[in-house]
This record gives C-alpha cells, structure tokens and sequence, in this order.
C-alpha cells in the first residue's frame, strides 16, 4: 500500500501540495481575471476552495509535528511556506526527502 495515502506524513504531502497548487491558481488565474475583467466568479469558487485547504494544512502540519516530534522551527518555516506562493513545493521537497528517510529507518 502506498505510503502517501496512509502515513500522516504522506496525507501531509498531499495536502500541502493541493493548497499550494490552489494558492497559485487563486493568485495566478483568479484574482487577475477578477481585477482585469471585473469577472470575481473564480476568486468565488477558489477562495473557499484554497481557505479549506489552507485550514486542512494547519491541521495536518500540527498532527504530523506531534507524531514527528517536529522542533517548533521546523513547523515554523513550514508554516511560512505555505504563507508564500511557491512556497508549498519548496517544502514538498523537504517532505519527500524525510519521508524517504523514515522509510529506510521502517522495519519491513
């Protein structure tokens, strides 16, 4: 089974990465088209959108600091990724090289 599905780091991943993809296109497609065609429709539909994921991610970044036993500097800057546009894909790299480490420390 794979791990991204059912480890909190991995549910962790996923999360940031699809608030991160929102982010971007909430910044990048919707806020543009609102403002230059005065059309807000996208910022309607993708705003709660993100804001879900957005709250998704802060759950999933305490739960997995907790089973990680993550130091509050590490949860700090995951934090501030997620408060910059690129952000979540520069600690996407992060996340997938620590759960690669766990997964060679893991008893098969």
């Amino acid at each position: 089974m794979n791990k991204l599905f059912t480890t909190t780091l991995g549910q962790f991943r996923i999360v940031s990465f699809s608030e991160g993809v929102s982010y971007i296109l909430l910044m990048a497609i919707a806020v543009p088209v609102k403002y230059m065609a005065d059309e807000p429709i996208l910022v309607r539909i993708l705003g709660p959108i993100h804001g879900f994921l957005f709250i998704a991610f802060m759950v999933f970044l305490g739960k997995t600091a907790v089973e990680l036993r993550w130091r509050m500097g590490r949860v700090l800057i995951a934090f501030i990724a997620s408060l910059l546009p690129l952000g979540a894909f520069f600690l996407e790299v992060s996340l997938k090289k620590e759960m690669e480490r766990l997964e060679q420390q893991a008893p098969e």
